[in-house]
């Protein structure tokens, strides 16, 4: 039977990576081909037109952002290559973040004109109707249980469930592999209650974040971690020598932006906004700037879902 432990919060969540990051850049260029351990970088990231003449006076959510001067847009902020902070810095870096941008742009408002609000998992539809944010872009899965709690705009990325490992696991190769391995996910999340219900020989571990669960497979203290590809790609990503993704995804999960139920003008807009960039091309210029850097080719983005208004 799946069994779940918690732990205290430990100081420096997946604290060992800046070690064997050091470790990899000291030993001169790491194996030919890795991808680069580092995040995206400002410079090599696309400009997005802003579109000065847009309104949507239809939209209160809209209407009171621009009587504001700028959007609140919920994110990550752990989530390497999707949604992450600089604690130095505080600026906010990964596909999500440019996604979010382009919408920023579409609406009319400025780079300047985006501040991005760190919000967990758990309280992302709290936020959006509580009118904390604007909308919310980061790793959301669109079903129909949120459907009735918010609205969505997209798919814009279709992601699914994967196992992350070390690159000296030879033995798993799937999730049927996992009967007596210790898969680390995070308390209460989608990809855990799968893993609960479809596979109940694997023992299961739960944090609150993905980062320590990469702590602790690092460090031999869990066999796997289970969460959607696009996360696990990001911290593969980071220290590509210790790291490595295991067999294929194994459920689909539609990425969607999340906007405060009701406010279909929004959402619409959103919609268009989606497809106008998959058209022109940012938006495989901004996966290929960001999560790109994990060294998978960007995917044809999905049908994007224009449910009717309600």
């Amino acid at each position: 039977m799946a069994t779940m432990q918690r732990t205290h919060r430990r100081p420096g969540p997946f604290a060992v990576l800046p070690l064997l990051l050091a470790s990899l850049l000291l030993g001169a260029c790491g194996r030919p081909g890795s991808p680069p351990v580092k995040g995206p970088q400002p410079d090599r990231l696309p400009a997005y037109r802003v579109d000065a003449g847009f309104a949507l006076p239809s939209s209160a959510t809209w209407e009171r952002a621009r009587k504001r001067g700028r959007l609140i847009v919920g994110a990550k902020e752990d989530q390497p290559y999707l949604g992450e902070k600089d604690p130095a810095t505080g600026r906010y870096s990964g596909f999500d973040i440019e996604i979010a941008k382009m919408m920023a742009a579409s609406l009319g408002f400025q780079p300047s004109g985006i501040e991005f609000r760190t919000i967990a998992s758990a309280n992302r539809e709290t936020a959006l109707q509580n009118g904390q944010i604007d909308y919310y872009v980061g790793t959301y899965t669109i079903n129909d249980k949120r459907k009735k709690l918010v609205g969505f705009a997209g798919p814009y990325y279709m992601a699914g469930q994967s196992l992350l490992v070390r690159t000296d696991e030879n033995d798993i190769d799937g999730p049927q592999d996992l009967d007596g391995k210790r898969v680390c996910s995070a308390a209460g999340s989608t990809p855990y209650q799968r893993i609960q219900q479809d596979y109940p020989r694997a023992e299961l571990v739960a944090y609150d974040t993905y980062s320590i669960c990469v702590d602790n497979l690092l460090t031999y203290q869990v066999d796997a971690v289970t969460t959607d590809d696009t996360i696990l790609m990001g911290y593969a990503a980071k220290v590509p020598d210790e790291l490595k993704l295991a067999g294929e995804p194994f459920s689909k999960e539609p990425y969607g932006i999340g906007v405060p139920r009701g406010d279909d003008a929004l959402r619409f807009a959103l919609d268009d906004a989606i497809a106008a960039h998959e058209k022109n091309g940012d938006w495989k210029k901004a996966y290929d700037a960001t999560l790109g850097l994990s060294g998978v080719p960007a995917p044809k983005p999905p049908a994007i879902d224009r449910y009717p208004a309600n």
